[in-house]
């Protein structure tokens, strides 16, 4: 029996890239899958349906279920479309899997208000209002449902140039802790992917040159491990893919130091003077 049989999954920015390795991977393990995109250049202008339509052609070609979406994830209208798409095509909607993304990498003080807004409208935004419209039919479905939320290395170590993506990456680490706590008693679980691949996104960085072992390819099956009952009741949790190495991240809390007067207040020479004790994992 493959892994997602009889399984619905949406899957944004499909049309492309890590997007378009799960389609295919989800499908090929029974999931029927919508596939949406609204094709836009790496930055996010502009439009082009054939993308999603392309990856809908070759699914339903090698026998697989499949159908294209091309609706912004970043409004409430567009994310409600997109949930209503898979219920219409195919009943239900079980899986979802947070994708979409664009770059307008600049460095901080050279970094415009537009291009701030437009990264966290597609990457947080987009994240919360199609994750919001999918769990609204998920308790109305009633059997649960599995949420797959994209952050980034960006996100959670920081990265040149890429303020506004990673503060939006960052975001969705809070995001999908928050989601997993409140949305256990609802049987949803929430995890995300921290993915490094070389894709339309990422080739022309000096990292990727010349580089064929971190593709797309290897993203998609951990997204699959956490779509899947595999995942069972493991919620909460950030996997790292980078090639062939499979690692999480986790956000720790040092022991710290009590002050010898537990009553006291630190002053900030104390705390220059115990530094490295209190920031001691």
């Amino acid at each position: 029996m493959a892994l997602l049989d009889g399984k619905v999954a949406i899957i944004t920015g499909a049309g492309n890239g890590i997007g378009r390795a799960h389609a295919h991977l989800f499908a090929k393990e029974g999931a029927s899958v919508v596939v949406n995109d609204v094709g836009g250049a790496r930055d996010g202008t502009g439009s082009d349906a054939s993308a999603a339509d392309l990856v809908v052609k070759e699914i339903t070609s090698a026998g697989g279920r499949a159908v294209a979406n091309h609706d912004t994830v970043a409004t409430a209208s567009g994310a409600n479309a997109i949930v209503k798409c898979g219920v219409d095509a195919f009943g239900k909607v079980d899986v979802l899997v947070n994708n979409a993304g664009i770059l307008r990498d600049k460095t901080f003080l050279k970094m415009e208000e537009a291009m701030w807004d437009v990264v966290i409208a597609v990457h947080l935004k987009g994240s919360f209002l199609c994750s919001q419209a999918f769990v609204r039919q998920a308790i109305a479905q009633g059997h649960g449902a599995r949420i797959v939320n994209t952050t980034s290395v960006s996100g959670m170590m920081g990265n040149f140039g890429q303020a506004n993506y990673a503060a939006a990456k960052a975001g969705i680490y809070g995001l999908t802790r928050t989601m997993s706590i409140e949305l256990q008693k609802h049987k949803i679980t929430v995890n995300a992917l921290a993915p490094i691949a070389k894709t339309r996104l990422t080739e022309d960085l000096p990292m990727f040159q010349g580089v064929e072992t971190m593709t797309a390819e290897h993203i998609s099956p951990a997204a699959l491990f956490l779509a899947s009952d595999l995942c069972a009741d493991r919620t909460g949790h950030v996997l790292a893919v980078a090639g062939a190495r499979l690692y999480a991240f986790k956000v720790i809390e040092t022991p710290g130091k009590f002050k010898d007067d537990a009553q006291g207040v630190w002053t900030p020479q104390e705390i220059a003077e115990n530094w490295d004790a209190i920031v001691k994992a």
